[in-house]
């Protein structure tokens, strides 16, 4: 019988699991609580290993409609403006990792992947169906909805986000905690801001504890802006879209240069994210338990200080799908008897990804420290960045191959 694959989540993990898996011959079911698929108003910086798996799940074609691809990505003081660093993205980027670094609204990549899924008949999509417990047997995973239903499959994909409760059913490690940095994010079209303010690069500004990043999306018509900014978080820490004060985020980058003050000010409509976070991931046992997979946020959590929080997601998507697939788990003419045990192959997703995981996190992590450093770390921070800025900012650990 060929494999049934449950997926909990409808976000980007969620959503690039059921592809991957689908096209491996999977029958994916995905429940999502929510009552339509939809993404905040947000970008995200896809880079090379990205876009290289999302080429994988066939959507090259649809993503060449909908991204920016800025030339370069552009590092500055946010006191005095000055540039601190730069590095080539564009063709250079492509033809060293085989794949372009792009940026791109988040509801545009949401949408791609739910408009791929619903042309698919392998792939069932269910909205408002909250899952509130996992039961796990020797032969099947089941999920108990809400509504009292229950549904049973092979394996199953914990794709619940950051604040995963599945998570906490399988692990009982607690909740992320806060970082005391808090995100403003807004979106607004490039022909609504004065000329000097219109970007098609993606631009990091650096401060003693503060940071913004600006870069197009949507085919390069709109900017991304992202300011953080040490502070007390207010409300849940599970809802990354809280309304937000212009005020208070103008008030807080007042120090910063002209330049940057303008952009800051010609924005009027932000939204708040407290930013939360779990220590990087210790062991394989974060990843999969039993018939269990944990995909994305609800695995591994991270900062956006490296660019990869979706990027992860798409990447674990892909290497699960590849692992169950040359596993013969969705072979309907294999013999049961003569596939490899379920669990051991999701200790092999679990194996080969979470230590990149890690490392992500952490670096990310780190990231925060230098990107808001004070005092001389900051004066060696810039130095460095002067004089090896290229060097610096490339990182071929991440965006280089990572197949097995």
């Amino acid at each position: 019988m060929m494999g049934k694959m449950l997926i909990v989540g409808g976000g980007m993990g969620g959503l690039a699991a059921a592809l991957a898996c689908g096209r491996a011959g999977a029958q994916v079911a995905l429940y999502e609580r929510a009552t339509e698929f939809s993404e905040v108003g947000a970008g995200i910086q896809l880079g090379p290993n990205a876009m290289r798996a999302l080429y994988g799940l066939g959507l090259k074609e649809a993503l060449g409609q909908v991204v920016a691809l800025p030339g370069r990505l552009l590092v500055r003081s946010a006191l005095s403006g000055s540039m601190l660093g730069q590095l080539q993205l564009g063709e250079a980027a492509e033809q060293r990792y085989g794949a372009p670094y792009a940026t791109i609204h988040r509801a545009d990549l949401h949408g791609l992947l739910v408009q791929a899924l619903r042309q698919r008949a392998d792939v069932e999509l269910n909205l408002n169906s909250h899952v509130v417990a996992v039961l796990q047997s020797p032969s099947d995973v089941s999920l108990q909805l809400a509504d009292e239903s229950r549904v049973t499959g092979d394996v199953l994909v914990a794709a619940d986000g950051g604040f995963s409760s599945l998570r906490q059913q399988l692990l009982a490690d607690g909740s992320p905690q806060p970082t005391g940095h808090l995100a403003y994010r807004a979106m607004v079209k490039q022909d609504d801001l004065p000329a000097p303010l219109r970007s098609q690069q993606v631009s990091i500004w650096l401060g003693p504890r503060l940071h913004v990043v600006q870069y197009p999306v949507r085919a390069g018509a709109w900017l991304n802006v992202v300011a953080i900014v040490h502070g007390s978080p207010q409300g849940d820490m599970s809802n990354w879209d809280h309304s937000a004060n212009a005020q208070d985020l103008r008030r807080a980058l007042a120090a910063t240069c002209a330049p940057l003050n303008a952009l800051i000010g010609a924005i009027d409509h932000w939204r708040l994210w407290p930013l939360s976070i779990r220590p990087p991931m210790t062991g394989a046992h974060q990843h999969a338990i039993g018939r269990v997979a944990l995909l994305g946020d609800a695995a591994h959590p991270m900062l956006p200080y490296l660019a990869q929080g979706a990027a992860m997601a798409i990447e674990d998507a892909v290497a699960l799908a590849r692992i169950l697939a040359a596993g013969w788990v969705f072979a309907p003419d294999r013999d049961a008897a003569h596939k490899p045990p379920l669990h051991t192959l999701l200790q092999d997703y679990a194996r080969q990804r979470w230590q990149r995981n890690a490392q992500v996190q952490a670096r990310a992590i780190r990231n925060g420290d230098i990107f808001h450093a004070t005092g001389w770390l900051r004066f060696g921070r810039d130095l460095a960045m002067r004089l090896a800025g290229k060097h610096l900012l490339d990182q071929p650990w991440l965006y280089g191959a990572v197949g097995r």
